[in-house]
């Protein structure tokens, strides 16, 4: 009778527009709060994803920074990654292959040739298990984890992986991404995938925010944005971002991916883990995040691709209209022997963290 109920339930499910029917067997889909403050956080178990942030401009007025969906059942055939976690390996696995230990891996190919953010169905397209949901305090969390058996795209090994949300101090939010390794090594490599507009979501395209990225080279890829292992300094480029200025001044000129989709080699200070990876600045709204990690790469894109997405309120994204902040180890490291490993292992354990700092300027 259980698993009668549990069919009829998944051929509900489908037809409400639910894809992905069986990860959705023993726990709802929610949406859960965090407030702190003017700070006002929605996040959502599938693909421990954030659904909206709310912020105050520079006159206190609250505005949502992020792209997103009004129903839950939108992410869950969403295609452009809104908000969410991904992974077990974000961006791209050339070949959608890789060797480890002697052991050659073929992974699921679901751009091309290549994997994109852990293959067809990823760390996004997966129900999570809400660990800990503290609403009240000085720093109200939610923490949702995942089981990511041996096998699953091709991937080896069973890997636990957690993703925390912390509100924390005056309008900032913490990100913190763990993973452990059951019995095998494994690539490891999440990513947050949110789509900024700090004017608001509904408010147009981000081509007059003020950018900058301290990051002195960029990861140099082939026509398919998979890195050929060679580094490029950004200084005196298109992707030259190391003095703060408006996306749109250069994005013509990268007339082939209609706009930004690289990775940046983040500058390291000796003796310092975490690192301030970027500003962006809205001089409209006056709304400012300031982005702090200790990961080695920074994914800069534009959402070069959306295209006709009814998105919050009913209003429509197109290309441009939001940008992601993608803190990162390099893509294709699993395949480049020169680049910073991203294997865990039971004994090496994976950790990434983001600090998100937000204010306003009242005036430029």
């Amino acid at each position: 009778m259980t698993k009668i109920f549990v069919l009829l339930l998944c051929l509900i499910l489908a037809a409400s527009g639910f894809a992905n029917c069986s990860v959705v067997e023993k726990e709802n889909i929610r949406i859960f709060q965090l407030k702190k403050g003017e700070l006002s956080l929605k996040v959502t178990n599938w693909g421990a994803s954030i659904v909206s942030l709310l912020l105050p401009d520079r006159n206190g007025k609250l505005g949502d920074v992020v792209l997103g969906y009004d129903s839950v059942k939108d992410y869950t055939s969403d295609s452009t990654y809104f908000g969410a976690t991904v992974g077990r390996v974000a961006n791209r696995i050339g070949g959608a292959q890789f060797t480890l230990n002697g052991t050659h891996y073929k992974l699921v190919a679901n751009e091309g040739n290549n994997t994109l953010h852990g293959g067809s169905r990823g760390f996004s397209d997966v129900l999570w298990k809400v660990e800990r949901y503290q609403k009240e305090g000085p720093s109200p969390s939610i923490t949702f984890s995942y089981h990511s058996v041996d096998g699953e795209e091709g991937f080896p090994g069973d890997l636990i992986v957690t993703v925390s949300y912390i509100l924390t101090g005056k309008n900032q939010l913490v990100i913190l991404m763990k993973g452990k390794a059951l019995n095998k090594p494994t690539p490891v490599n999440l990513a947050n995938h949110a789509y900024w507009n700090l004017g608001g979501q509904n408010s147009g395209n981000i081509l007059n925010e003020v950018v900058q990225i301290f990051g002195s080279k960029i990861t140099v890829v082939d026509s398919k944005l998979i890195p050929t292992g060679k580094f490029g300094y950004v200084k005196g480029t298109a992707y030259d971002f190391l003095k703060p200025h408006t996306i749109g001044s250069r994005i013509n000129q990268l007339a082939e991916t209609k706009g930004y989709d690289i990775n940046y080699v983040l500058d390291v200070e000796k003796g310092k883990k975490r690192k301030l990876a970027a500003i962006v600045q809205d001089k409209k709204s006056g709304r400012v995040m300031e982005l702090y990690t200790n990961a080695p790469g920074l994914q800069f894109y534009t959402g070069n691709y959306v295209k006709h997405v009814k998105g919050k309120g009913g209003y429509v994204y197109n290309a441009h209209a939001g940008l992601c902040l993608e803190t990162q180890a390099f893509p294709d490291s699993v395949n480049r022997p020169n680049f910073p490993s991203t294997i865990v292992t039971p004994e090496k354990p994976y950790k990434h963290y983001m600090l998100y700092k937000f204010s306003t300027k009242t005036q430029y």
